[in-house]
């Protein structure tokens, strides 16, 4: 006797947002969404800025006295806890709080975290970033998913245009905050800064909480929630997996032996065995369709491509900004530049670059499908790190170079960004099998967890001084190796990535 295909859970049918238009023509709703992310990503941006040349300073000038080495992979680590906290935080949204209650407590947890990190202790610096680690993980996979809800899933044009329209527009609050929170951190005090990063939060849960009246019922409710059992069988895990962390790291500190790369080597188990643990788990669910395994078990390719390009890109963060500090000539009519605001040039450059690529992708329309727009983006990211190596062979002799070594190579990362950020988002929830969007969005950071602790360790190759062109040379050769890879198999990826009319 035929055995009968598994039934989906009926799906909850949202009541449609009102369709009253706001500023730019754009529904209300999707001004919220915007003005919430802008206000995040002003308080990111403005504290990622500051992190590394923080960690880096002597304690008797305010910071927490790193080496080079132990600040990029400080770095490395709040990045990649960020992007691997999105997999639980996808689950809750999918599964207990639904995508609009999701952001809302996310928004809450990042704005507790950047006050700690604006008390004046330097203890408070480490669970300061694990509160925002886990509020952006929380905020991060469910906004997205919430972008989505308001676009049918055969409506790949629409969402395409805006989720590239969303992308773009935050770049200016990222472009903004690194000036002005860089500013305040590096040339009054470390703390004030964190400070105004918290204020942005602040007012992005501000503009979110008036704006959730346009939502209509999307987003109110989980997509299938958990049953208890389920709830319960979760928290014990969680408890357990805490309490061992908790035991351990505390002997450890008790020991004396606490180093930073002791919670990296934790974090960085976590980011290889994850995605393992995710994809076999997704693959094994009975209510995927045979069309929707094949585009998950191809979507791995474009997981891997992603590992690569985030543990290039997040270095802009750590190893880039060190070289400003360090090695780039910063004196401009008497006036020393502060490092932090070279942060500003990659959403600078994000900005100017979109339209090209955004006429580049309407021209091009279906022959230039998502695997030659990842090849792109890696093509750039490695060109960037060819120019880095050629600026630290100037400045190899001790010499400070010119800033536009530093600016070209921004360009070529910002160019990267574009071609490959909101590509990979629009394309992972047009993947993703029914039900599970936020899950595999939170897959799409988790390339980026995997990313970061590649990128975070390794500038333990260079020892403890900013990298030399051999370090630059290597990376960039690798990406462009990537590249390659991804042009010459675009034609079978994309015929699998497509499969069933994705």
């Amino acid at each position: 006797m035929a055995v009968p295909a598994p039934v989906r859970p009926a799906l909850h049918k949202p009541a449609p947002p009102s369709p009253e238009a706001g500023l730019l023509g754009r529904p209300r709703w999707f001004n919220t969404l915007f003005g919430t992310d802008v206000w995040e990503r002003f308080s990111f941006y403005g504290m990622t800025a500051l992190l590394v040349l923080y960690a880096t300073e002597p304690s008797a000038d305010g910071g927490l006295g790193l080496s080079h080495a132990d600040a990029a992979l400080l770095y490395g680590l709040y990045m990649a806890s960020v992007f691997l906290s999105s997999v639980p935080g996808g689950w809750i949204g999918d599964r207990i709080l639904g995508p609009r209650r999701a952001v809302l407590y996310g928004g809450v947890l990042i704005m507790c975290g950047h006050l700690t990190m604006a008390l004046p202790l330097a203890t408070a610096c480490y669970p300061g970033l694990l509160l925002i680690a886990l509020g952006t993980g929380l905020l991060k996979p469910n906004m997205a998913g919430l972008l989505s809800g308001f676009y049918a899933r055969t409506d790949r044009a629409g969402r395409d245009a805006g989720f590239s329209i969303f992308y773009m527009s935050v770049q200016v609050s990222a472009l903004l905050s690194p000036l002005i929170v860089g500013a305040v951190g590096e040339g009054v005090d470390w703390h004030l800064g964190f400070a105004l990063a918290a204020l942005g939060m602040a007012a992005g849960l501000l503009q979110y909480v008036r704006g959730q009246r346009h939502f209509g019922d999307i987003g109110r409710a989980a997509e299938r929630t958990a049953t208890p059992a389920q709830r319960l069988r979760v928290l014990r895990l969680t408890g357990v997996a805490a309490g061992i962390a908790v035991l351990g790291y505390g002997a450890d500190a008790v020991a004396g032996t606490f180093r930073i790369a002791h919670v990296m080597a934790l974090v960085g188990a976590l980011c290889v065995l994850t995605p393992v643990i995710c994809f076999r788990r997704l693959l094994r669910e009975p209510l995927l369709t045979a069309a929707e395994r094949t585009r998950v078990r191809t979507y791995i390719w474009i997981f891997l491509a992603s590992a690569v390009f985030w543990a290039l890109f997040l270095q802009g963060g750590s190893v880039f900004a060190l070289f400003a500090k360090e090695s780039t000539d910063r004196d401009v009519l008497g006036h020393t530049v502060p490092a932090s605001w070279f942060q500003a040039a990659v959403p600078l450059f994000v900005l100017l670059t979109a339209p090209f690529f955004a006429r580049l992708w309407r021209r091009g329309g279906d022959r230039i499908p998502t695997v030659v727009k990842y090849a792109i983006g890696m093509g750039c990211t490695g060109t960037a790190y060819l120019v880095m190596s050629l600026a630290a062979l100037a400045a190899s002799g001790g010499t400070r170079v010119s800033p536009l070594w530093l600016v070209l190579a921004f360009l070529l990362l910002g160019a990267g960004e574009v071609s490959f950020a909101p590509v990979g988002m629009s394309a992972t929830t047009a993947l993703a099998p029914a039900t599970y969007t936020n899950q595999m969005v939170a897959l799409f950071w988790l390339a980026g967890a995997l990313g970061g602790g590649v990128g975070g360790n390794a500038l333990k190759v260079s020892g403890d001084q900013v990298p030399g062109p051999g370090y630059f040379l290597a990376l960039g050769v690798a990406a462009l190796a990537v590249a390659a890879a991804l042009v010459l198999a675009r034609n079978p990826l994309t015929s699998r990535l497509t499969s069933g009319g994705a």
